[in-house]
């Protein structure tokens, strides 16, 4: 069974910067995108283990607190949830997959907004 798309996109926001992550959380909410946050990759990894087939992206700065960067992060999601959409977050340029999108920071609120409610995954066909 594939992962099915929820009426209400749900992202999950992975930042160790708390005015970061909320300010993130707050662009997505006025979109009316659902928002669960959290402050490290391991955090993370539990959300997606419960709700991973729910969650409609992952948003994840590069450098976390804890011991799993977001690119790690990023890659572990992948390989369990593979049509999840991923955006990492990095002051510096990163070499992700086609499949992960990249910011950079600093990014502008509209630059979030943007990579978050693209979906190419999940509006593809299959």
């Amino acid at each position: 069974m594939g992962q099915s798309t929820p009426l209400v996109p749900l992202a999950l926001v992975v930042e160790d910067d708390a005015l970061q992550r909320m300010t993130i959380s707050d662009l997505l909410l006025d979109e009316h995108v659902q928002v669960v946050q959290c402050e490290s990759a391991e955090a993370a990894e539990l959300v997606l283990d419960r709700y991973g087939e729910v969650i409609t992206i992952l948003l994840t700065d590069m450098n976390l607190a804890g011991r799993m960067t977001g690119i790690e992060l990023a890659k572990r999601a992948r390989a369990k949830y593979p049509n999840l959409d991923i955006v990492v977050v990095s002051a510096h340029p990163q070499d992700v997959s086609d499949d992960i999108r990249f910011i950079r920071k600093p990014w502008q609120p509209l630059d979030i907004v943007r990579e978050a409610l693209r979906y190419p995954k999940r509006h593809s066909s299959r």
